[in-house]
């Protein structure tokens, strides 16, 4: 049984993000079409394991995932029979074989995600789908002074929409804040994400450096006696999942 890895790029705009999670959700996944073309090209029903499971209308430049496989295809004719089969918002941009027990998920060291944030004086029509839009700038020096706030272990529970988990405790390696005449970027790399912190993340920042939130906030939100919890999250257009590293 061959362990094959893919490197996937997909715009989620018209997704229910990469995984179906619960009873009522839409199939329209990222996983599903690259099941179904998987199917089709091996006949088997396979396992997909995923790098991070990105939600509902999140991109990814680097999305990683595994499966196990009887087939005999070359490398390439993978990597080619699945961008002839997928849609063209979803592409296979590297096909490697791994060992046996490599898995996307359980073997991640740190997932890094990129949310962008446009500033310029009117919104841009074709980068819409990519960014979100400021209508006010705000004060990126506040934002960096908070975000080396959430950098170490913690309990993120108050920065996320999860109902229950194993472990809430996250560790934060970095949050990187960048901005040029158009552009905020903030890049979060950790060694894991609860489903929508990362876009909880960039609300209160973001809500910070507009005033709208004490730079204080990050530490009365992560203290578990303080009932103060992060903003709501950010609009998903603007988030997208960078790299994947092992």
């Amino acid at each position: 049984m061959r362990n094959i890895k893919l490197t996937i790029e997909y715009d989620g705009s018209r997704y229910s993000g990469w995984q179906r999670l619960g009873k009522g959700e839409s199939d329209n996944t990222i996983e599903n079409k690259i099941l179904e073309v998987i199917k089709k090209m091996t006949g088997e029903e396979v396992e997909l394991n995923s790098g991070s499971r990105t939600e509902l209308g999140v991109h990814a430049y680097a999305q990683v995932a595994n499966f196990k496989t009887k087939s005999i295809m070359k490398l390439y004719e993978i990597k080619n029979y699945f961008n002839r089969y997928l849609p063209m918002d979803i592409a296979v941009i590297e096909v490697e074989e791994m060992g046996e027990r490599f898995h996307a998920s359980l073997n991640a060291k740190s997932r890094t995600y990129l949310y962008r944030i446009a500033i310029g004086d009117a919104p841009s029509v074709f980068d819409r789908k990519y960014t979100y839009y400021s209508f006010k700038k705000p004060d990126i020096d506040l934002m960096k002074k908070a975000g080396q706030q959430l950098i170490g272990k913690h309990d993120f529970m108050k920065f996320s929409s999860v109902k229950k988990s194993k472990s809430t405790e996250k560790e934060i390696y970095l949050v990187d804040i960048y901005q040029d005449e158009k552009e905020i970027q903030i890049t979060m790399k950790g060694n894991d994400f609860l489903h929508n912190m990362a876009r909880m993340l960039v609300s209160t920042l973001l809500e910070i450096g507009l005033g709208n939130r004490s730079g204080n906030d990050i530490i009365n939100i992560l203290d578990p006696n303080s009932m103060m919890t992060g903003s709501a999250p950010a609009s998903a257009q603007g988030l997208f999942l960078q790299e994947v590293e092992y």
